[in-house]
């Protein structure tokens, strides 16, 4: 059986009256045939809202039946309707702060417009059918409108997801909308829109939402409308659209109407004919051919059929004007539809589509007291409502009247065997106001909008059968704002204006547009800036408006003062005026299935919501308060009694409170001072300036039987702490559909407005509630108030708890109205990268999908992010929870929700999420006001705040603030979940100690914000706090250590690697040490460091870190030299010198790795020669021997198999010769790098002997040959390279001659004057000369390897040459110039020694004495002669050979006789000295 839940607005009337039941039938009806309440269930009522109601849906009988007059005491679930609401309610308003994007269509059938027609604005609603059904798509989903002139706007709504493309404008050329006249019907495939206007009337069909998405378990936050393709549509199609006869159709006098879709799809709309019947228009079923047809209900049941056009002679019988309907409604059952109309003769009339027939009459005056002077009177103010049950159909007219008016309830009936149809009277209410905008029936309840002479909506809801007492219920409306602000002396004006201007809730972004625009006298550049370019752009122009109305340059500033207050006035006022204009009410949106009530007004819509008991005991009048509205609260009447007494003392006290008496409370509040204390100010005030009140309020708490006692339930209500465990996790395929449940921008709004409102009552209540227990203590025993000792449980109980109270709703106040902060994309992932530090970014609660871009409050946000998904949670895990209900109930659904929400708010509740949310969404400025305000009365999460307050001073940069609170919050570590969350740990060990664990993660917090100046101090507390355990200190020791080393506190650094009690971590820290202070370059703190007890690790590490980097980049060869040094282990140094020259040799081929190996074997020298000569040595691995360096993966053969490790056994002395002659080829490789760089390469690896060649190559002869000198090396390649070079000079022109001179210069030459002629061959030649001269050998082996060269080359000897050769070696020239075919040249060397032999020029050949008998022995090279006469005699032919070859044998001849004869006298000679 379906549930009605109804919604309703209205002022409390001063008189009520409720008649008796009457029955009045006027004519005879024709009987219909029952129906089951199963045919019912499918009935859908969507009301219109200023002249009809339509009763829509499935085909169902008439359960019109006599049984129906003997209605149950309850209707089932309707019949609780009212105690759902408590009795009153309040208004939410909703709207976005940024303007609504509207799309525009124009619809143009053309037509011609009507002068002299202009209708009021109106607005109406639709909701789905299944709209409160859990599972459906269109679930807490809604339509409505308003019309204004030609323009119609459109909106679709949901409470659970934002949908896109959701607004659509219509505008009507040349037609105007009937106020009435537009109309929504739900098929199960089509939503179906059919507007009426004046001229025209229209069908608009759109999909249904159950056809545009494939599954029902929606689970995005943002869904498409049914308006995203209505652009598309063609309005001017004629299927779709007609244009009402202009003669005989449509009466301007009346904006009645009425529509409904009938089995066939057809289109039908009822409108008032100028000649008092009906005008029906039919339209085709959409996409059939056809075309529309008119007919007319008239009085007679005669029905005009026009298929085109309008008969001019239409039949008029003996209708007038006064039957005109001034309201019109349709009820669907079975095959029939019935149309009621209400006209102004006063008299409903019931018509049958079906059969054109008037079923009744019914003249309305019958119920009307005082009504002979209407009778005679027109009305077309009446109004008209349908509204269906399991157990009958009801109907409510308003009977309009002036100065008066009434509500008359019925039930049709019908009368099978009589065939009649009948009205129930159940009830008619009266009330005195004059302006009804709209009403709305429910199955069980009235609800009636006035508006008052100020303009203001005035709502009240009454169930029109259980009320005997004819008593409204309230509905408290919000006022559009105050008509002037009260600016404290110390606020600033400006600061005030926009801070009432801009908060959320209070003015739209549309009316703050207009105002602003025409405060600035028609800006046009403003177009529709968001809120923040909105609040920027107002106070400029405020600004502006102050300057250029000053006219002197200097002025005080109690005058600056009050130029701003009154221009600011003057916005304000403009501001005020365009939203009184968007706040004026048009219609009430009733939704009985759900309970859901929506106030449409001009510019925006609003929601009613339930008052709480204390809420709706504090905010309503004595006259509407029963003391059945108490008994909620307790079985006790008694108690009731004094509640009922309590809360009218209440509501006296914040009567007679001023606005600065209410803002000395708050200022206390926002201050941190004690509430009691500016309590006891305000009761001096009081008590000083209104006596009376006093008086009446001591004589009304002596009515009061136990205080005591109703104070404590009163608080005991009011104080929202308790359990919030989230509780069991429902199936999946129920927590996904409810995962968007109440979670669209509208939901949000409304959840929030409500906690707010009920805050901000609540504070009010709180506040005169310790005001009053300031007076009863004021009073104290002069007056019996209650049992003995009262006073001191007043004292020492009821007053801290109702301060407490003050304090927490003043915070969840200021909390819904904090507005959230813009969060940039890079400050959100800094945050994230802060929380992943904590271990808290699996938490839901601190990750969004996107950054908070504005202006919600933080509450909103709280609840779209975090809150909701909790507290719907909690709901599914309770049995009696309203999402357990058949049907959704708006009213239940959101006082759970706001109730919820209100204690995750509750500061003394143990929940932590509010804070924590704040802290992972970066509202730091938030959060920090926060704990400010909890700081010094909560003493729930204390650590907790701490500890989110330091993480604010962090982002802010305030460190050691930030370093005081994380302290602060370890002594919590324990007591508390946030922090044990906190700290939560696998390692059981680790557990065992929980603030050390705190502590880490805070240290890890510091590191990641690098803040080392703050771990070195936190780490030193944590340090105290781990005692002995060894494995918690050796990781803080290893923080300070590395701390203090980035600080560049090498001491301290030093000093904590030794307190490390981990022998593996004080080896990592010694590493890192090492490498860090070698970066930095201060080596002479590293050497100097003592190294008690690890001074091999020291040099372990320095030598692998030798070994395992790049060589020229870092210099731990070098430190681990002055290590040794700095010990006097002169050969250690020695040895790392070496092995670095030796690695720079191999691995660095460049001018600055010779350098470098230079370097380190000339210190490598220095070292050896600084110790004993018989310890002049060093140890050298053998050739082959690798270096691994460490951490290197093993390494395999072609096959895969781990390779044998190669070891070397044999070793080498290194001697410091052998050092010196390293040094001498490293000295000659650099100098040849520094002469040709590009053999920097090939000269880093050469040997001895590679170098001598390289060198000669260069021309480096004085290198070579010492480089020959110190190995032990032939010079012969020297003389070879010399001998070519000069060769090449001889032969090549002058770009040789110059480039000569470059490597000419690296040589030493003679010191010789050159002359201006000499050239570089000369020089070369000098040079040549000078070695040979030099660099002598025993076998003139140079001599023969330079002519040897120069003669292969076909050079002829310089006489130099000649001459010197000559001298050392003449046999080995003449072999020369044998081998070469020089016979000539032969032949004169031997002619030319021989006259040397024989005492002719003997000093050119080195002969110290010639052939004689006295002097010593000669000789002659006669093997080189016999070959050199064989070449010439070779040869007969040629003469020149021959005449050298004889002139040869004759000097020979002669040679040989005078050796005969020296022969001779020699023997003569020996034989004389024998003689002697």
């Amino acid at each position: 059986m379906p549930k009605f839940i109804g919604f309703i607005l209205a002022h409390v009337p001063s008189t009520h009256l409720q008649l008796k039941k009457e029955c009045c039938l006027l004519q005879e009806a024709s009987p219909y045939e029952n129906v089951s309440d199963d045919g019912l269930q499918g009935l859908c009522m969507t009301l219109g809202n200023s002249g009809c109601a339509v009763v829509n849906g499935e085909r169902v009988g008439a359960a019109l039946t006599e049984q129906a007059r003997e209605r149950p005491p309850t209707r089932g679930l309707c019949g609780k309707m009212a105690a759902v609401w408590e009795r009153s309610l309040f208004e939410i308003g909703e709207w976005d702060r940024n303007r609504q994007e509207w799309r525009d269509i124009r619809a143009d059938l053309g037509v011609n417009a009507i002068p002299g027609v202009k209708y009021s604005d109106s607005a109406g609603g639709f909701f789905y059918e299944d709209s409160g059904k859990l599972q459906s798509v269109t679930r807490n989903r809604f339509i409505h409108w308003t019309t204004s002139g030609d323009t119609l706007q459109l909106m679709e709504q949901s409470l659970d997801c934002n949908l896109l493309n959701n607004t659509v404008r219509i505008k009507f050329l040349n037609c105007h909308l009937l106020p009435s006249g537009v109309h929504i019907h739900e098929t199960h495939d089509r939503v179906t829109v059919l507007i009426l206007t004046n001229q025209t009337v229209h069908r608009i069909v759109l999909p249904h939402p159950s056809r545009m998405y494939r599954s029902e378990l929606l689970t995005e936050g943002h869904v498409q409308s049914i308006f995203t393709d209505i652009g598309k549509l063609n309005l001017r199609d004629p299927a779709n659209s007609f244009m009402i006869p202009g003669i005989q159709g449509h009466s301007n006098n009346s904006t009645a109407s009425a529509t409904w879709l009938n089995s066939d799809g057809e289109a039908l709309f009822a409108l008032a004919s100028w000649s008092g019947g009906i005008l029906i228009i039919q339209l085709p079923e959409q996409d059939t051919a056809g075309n529309p047809v008119l007919l007319e209900l008239k009085h007679s049941s005669v029905m005009q059929r026009l298929l085109t056009g309008w008969m001019p002679t239409a039949i008029r019988g003996d209708q007038g004007p006064s039957d005109l309907p001034v309201s019109l409604a349709v009820q669907l059952l079975e095959h029939d539809a019935f149309i009621f109309a209400l006209c102004q003769d006063h008299k409903l009339r019931l018509w049958s589509f079906k059969d054109q027939v008037c079923l009744m009459v019914a003249d309305l005056l019958v119920f009307m007291p005082a009504s002979k002077e209407l009778r005679h009177t027109v009305s077309l103010g009446h109004k008209l409502r349908l509204a269906y049950s399991s157990t009958g159909f009801f109907l409510a007219v308003y009977l309009h009247c002036p100065k008066r008016g009434q509500f008359c309830v019925f039930q049709l009936v019908s009368c099978i065997e009589s065939n009649r149809y009948s009205l129930d009277h159940i009830s008619t209410l009266f009330f005195t106001q004059e302006t009804l905008v709209d009403f709305a029936l429910t199955p069980t309840d009235i609800w009636a909008l006035w508006q008052d002479e100020d303009n203001q909506a005035n709502v009240r809801y009454i169930s029109f059968e259980h009320n005997n007492a004819g008593q409204w219920n309230q509905v408290f409306t919000q006022p559009v704002a105050d008509e002037e602000l009260y600016i404290p002396e110390d606020q600033d004006p400006k600061e005030a204006y926009l801070e009432y201007l801009f908060a959320p809730g209070r003015f739209t972004a549309h009316a703050l547009l207009k105002a602003l625009q025409i405060y600035c006298r028609g800006a046009d550049r403003i177009v529709d800036p968001d809120m923040d370019g909105l609040k920027k752009e107002v106070t400029l122009a405020v600004e502006n408006a102050i300057q250029n109305s000053v006219t002197e340059y200097e002025f005080s500033q109690e005058v600056y003062r009050q130029l701003q207050v009154e221009f600011w006035s003057k916005f304000y006022a403009c501001c005020l005026q365009y939203q009184e204009a968007l706040a004026r009410p048009l219609a009430l949106l009733v939704n009985a299935r759900t309970n859901m009530v929506c106030l449409l007004k001009k510019g925006f819509q609003s929601f009613f919501f339930p008052c709480l008991t204390i809420d709706h005991l504090y905010m309503s009048s004595d006259e509407c308060l029963f003391l059945e509205d108490e008994c909620s609260l307790t079985d006790d009447p008694d108690v009731a009694r004094d509640l009922h007494r309590l809360v009218q003392c209440l509501r006296l006290v914040g009567d007679t409170i001023t606005l600065e008496m209410a803002s000395l409370m708050e200022t206390a509040v926002s201050h941190l001072h004690p509430p009691e204390k500016a309590a006891e100010q305000i009761l001096e005030y009081l008590l000083a300036r209104d006596t009376e009140t006093h008086m009446e309020l001591q004589s009304k708490l002596q009515d009061i039987r136990n205080p005591g006692n109703v104070i404590q339930l009163l608080l005991r209500e009011m104080d929202q702490e308790g359990d919030l465990d989230t509780g069991d996790v429902q199936p999946p395929h129920i927590r996904m559909n409810i995962t968007q449940f109440f979670g669209s921008n509208v939901a949000i709004n409304i959840v929030c407005q409500a906690v707010y409102h009920m805050s901000v009552t609540r504070f009010l209540i709180c506040r005169d509630l310790l005001i009053l227990e300031q007076l009863m203590l004021h009073l104290g025993d002069s007056m019996n108030l209650g049992a003995g000792g009262y006073l001191l449980q007043l004292q020492q109980d009821l007053i801290p708890r109702t301060s407490l109270l003050v304090c927490s709703y003043f915070v969840v106040r200021w909390a819904s109205r904090s507005l959230a902060s813009a969060v940039p994309v890079d400050m959100m992932e800094s945050n994230l990268r802060q929380l992943s530090v904590l271990e808290l970014t699996d938490s839901h609660i601190l990750t969004t999908k996107q950054p908070v871009t504005g202006p919600g409050t933080v509450v909103e946000l709280f609840y779209q992010n975090v809150a909701r998904k909790h507290i719907l949670s909690r709901l599914l895990s309770q049995a009696n929870s309203p999402l357990n209900q058949p049907l959704i109930n708006y009213a239940q659904v959101g006082i759970a929700l706001a109730s919820h929400l209100l204690q995750y708010l509750w500061a003394n509740n143990s929940s932590f999420l509010f804070a924590e949310f704040l802290m992972g969404h970066c509202q730091y400025v938030q959060l920090q006001e926060y704990v400010r305000l909890l700081q010094p009365w909560c003493e729930v999460n204390v650590g907790s705040r701490r500890f989110v307050l330091g993480q604010c001073y962090l982002v802010t940069g305030e460190g050691h603030k930030a370093l005081e609170c994380f302290c602060d919050a370890a002594a919590a570590v324990g007591r508390e979940e946030f922090l044990d969350r906190l700290i939560q740990v696998e390692d059981e060990e680790a557990a065992s100690n929980p603030r050390v664990q705190y502590y880490n993660k805070v240290l890890r917090l510091l590191e990641d914000m690098t803040l080392p100046a703050l771990v070195l101090q936190l780490a030193a507390i944590a340090v105290t706090e781990a005692r002995d355990d060894w494995k918690i200190l050796a990781a803080l020791w290893t923080k300070i250590f590395k701390h203090h080393l980035d600080l560049g506190r090498n001491h301290q650094a030093y000093e904590s690697l030794t307190q490390n009690p981990d022998s593996s971590r004080q080896l990592d820290c010694l590493r890192q040490l090492v490498v860090v202070l070698c970066e930095r370059s201060q080596l002479q703190d590293l050497v100097e460091f003592p190294y008690i007890n690890l001074h091999d690790e020291v040099v372990g590490i320095i030598e692998s870190r030798a070994r395992a980097v790049d060589l020229m980049t870092h210099n731990y060869y070098e430190l681990l030299y002055a290590f040794h040094v700095q010990r006097h282990n002169f050969r250690k140094a020695g040895t790392v010198m070496y092995e670095y020259g030796m690695r720079l040799g191999r691995e660095v081929r460049s001018l600055d790795g010779l350098q470098k190996q230079v370097n380190c074997y000339l210190v490598g020298i220095n070292c050896l020669r600084q110790i004993r000569s018989e310890y002049a040595w060093i140890v050298q691995p053998v050739c082959g021997a690798t270096y691994e360096r460490p951490g290197s993966s093993p390494k395999r053969n072609h096959d895969g198999e781990f390779t044998a490790t190669q070891t070397c056994h044999q070793i080498d002395i290194v001697e410091l010769k052998d050092l010196e002659k390293e040094f001498v080829l490293a000295r000659t490789r650099l100098l040849l790098a520094k002469h040709d760089p590009a053999s920097a390469a090939i000269a880093g690896s050469a040997s001895a002997e590679e170098m001598v060649a390289l060198l000669v190559q260069v021309g480096l002869f004085d290198a070579a040959v010492f480089l020959c000198q110190t190995f032990k090396l032939s010079l012969n390649p020297i003389f070879e390279g010399l001998s070519y070079k000069c060769i090449k000079l001889q032969l090549t022109g002058e770009t040789a001659q110059s480039d000569a001179w470059d490597w000419l210069k690296t040589n030493q030459i003679p010191s010789i004057v050159a002359t201006k002629e000499s050239s570089a061959t000369d020089e070369a030649w000098r040079l040549l000369s000078s070695y040979l001269d030099r660099y002598q050998s025993p076998s003139s082996q140079y001599h023969r390897c330079v002519i040897n060269k120069l003669l292969s080359h076909g050079v002829p000897l310089p006489n130099w040459l000649i001459n010197s050769y000559k001298k050392v070696d003449v046999a080995g020239l003449l072999r020369l110039y044998l081998n070469y075919d020089l016979l000539e040249e032969a032949v004169d060397l031997v002619l030319e020694y021989i006259d040397a032999l024989m005492g002719k020029g003997p000093q050119y050949f080195n002969i110290e004495r010639s052939l004689s008998a006295t002097a010593a022995p000669v000789w002659l090279p006669y093997t080189s002669i016999d070959q050199l006469l064989q070449a010439l005699g070779e040869n007969p032919g040629n003469m020149n050979n021959m005449r050298l070859s004889e002139k040869l044998r004759s000097t020979l001849a002669d040679y040989h006789q005078q050796v005969n004869q020296t022969t001779s006298d020699m023997s003569s000679y020996r034989r004389q000295q024998q003689q002697l």
